[in-house]
């Protein structure tokens, strides 16, 4: 079977079980990285690929998990790329055009920055990628992006890897018409939308988009 989209569970915080819940389809691959796997098992929900140095699970659940059809991609502890860099590119490698990756940020500080500088690898160019915990979501953008919620959610763009130039929005309270955003200015924190979508399109950079819903309204 081929899919569209891959969700990937990560180890980090997932602050509404619920709401993820309400984002899985029966049609999406899913991916355990690790300890990932423990978001899905208080979801009850099991993957079809476990993948990583598995040091975060009970050895004890590989097996029920073998036995019940999930796939096991066991790697030594010693490797350069984290569990869930290995996650997304086993969904890449499987053709997966959409990518949702849940729990990928709260806990440690670097693991959230690195998963956050995952999102402009290489291999996701023209691919659709986010982190998303149920209240916030966290997306790269390339050239153009949609962001769909509620009047008065809030937007944040911010230049990463360098400054981003010619950037243009709709449906922004503070529009911005083919203009820059320098790497080390917060200018772009805190818009707010004015509709249940907004756009954005740049020329050249990278902009790292955070939605939050507003007043802590869950997905």
């Amino acid at each position: 079977m081929r899919f569209h989209r891959a969700v990937i569970f990560a180890n980090g915080e997932l602050r509404d079980l619920a709401a993820a819940r309400r984002l899985l389809d029966t049609q999406d691959l899913l991916i355990a990285a690790d300890g990932g796997l423990e978001h899905m098992l208080r979801m009850a929900v099991l993957p079809h690929l476990l993948i990583g140095d598995l040091d975060s699970i009970d050895p004890g659940q590989v097996p029920h998990l073998e036995a019940s059809g999930t796939e096991v991609r066991r790697y030594p502890p010693e490797k350069d790329e984290t569990d869930l860099e290995l996650a997304v590119l086993a969904a890449v490698q499987l053709g997966c055009q959409e990518l949702l990756i849940l729990g990928g940020l709260g806990g440690r500080l670097d693991h959230s920055l690195g998963n956050l500088a995952l999102l402009t690898h290489p291999a996701l160019e023209g691919i659709s990628a986010r982190l998303e915990d149920g209240l916030e979501e966290a997306l790269i953008i390339r050239s153009r992006a949609q962001i769909t919620g509620r009047p008065g959610d809030i937007v944040s763009l911010i230049p990463f890897q360098g400054d981003a130039r010619g950037i243009t929005t709709q449906g922004l309270k503070y529009p911005l018409t083919n203009e820059t955003l320098l790497a080390y200015q917060t200018r772009g924190i805190s818009n707010e939308m004015l509709t249940s979508a907004a756009e954005v399109r740049l020329q050249s950079g990278l902009l790292l988009c955070i939605h939050t819903r507003s007043g802590n309204k869950r997905i």
